[in-house]
């Protein structure tokens, strides 16, 4: 009987932190900032888990990690034009962004900067239609903390047309 009520509290622990992650994510697509970041993506093929994009952004190719500093996680400055485009103003000087600006959270993996939102998976047979790709759009919380939406074209209009679209001209 003991071992029973072990095994149900260890499935509702995990189910709770489930639906924490899960309602996170979701305030976070609802009330994120809009921010595009200008990408190079490059696109392989995955057999196993159909089409797919690697995303680099400029942004990440553009910052660069003090030498002096471990490699470790950390925050860009980072300053968004009348578009919502993002454009590197440098690390976390550990103060708050100024006006126009946000964090945006990064981790350095194999010595490069990792937004954390590097694939885009999408519906085989659609690659010409997200090959126009050259901005990701991103959901980013107050505490740098993003999330990939979509991916938008030269002019800012939505490829694939999902739910969360959002109109380009919005700040």
């Amino acid at each position: 009987m003991k071992r029973t009520h072990v095994i149900f509290g260890g499935l509702a622990l995990v189910g709770v932190a489930l639906v924490v992650l899960v309602t996170g994510k979701e305030r976070l697509l609802a009330r994120g900032t809009p921010l595009f970041l200008e990408l190079a993506p490059v696109d392989p093929r995955s057999l196993i888990q159909g089409d797919y994009m690697v995303l680099d952004y400029a942004v990440s190719r553009e910052a660069r990690i003090p030498e002096d500093k471990p490699a470790a996680d950390g925050r860009l400055v980072i300053r968004r034009d009348e578009r919502g485009v993002g454009h590197l103003v440098g690390l976390e000087e550990s103060r708050p962004p100024g006006p126009g600006e946000m964090w945006l959270r990064f981790k350095v993996r194999r010595g490069r900067v990792r937004l954390g939102a590097e694939s885009f998976f999408f519906q085989e047979g659609h690659a010409e239609r997200y090959a126009q790709a050259k901005y990701g759009e991103l959901r980013v919380a107050e505490d740098g903390s993003s999330v990939l939406v979509g991916l938008r074209d030269a002019n800012l209009h939505p490829l694939g047309g999902g739910p969360l679209s959002t109109d380009p001209d919005a700040p």
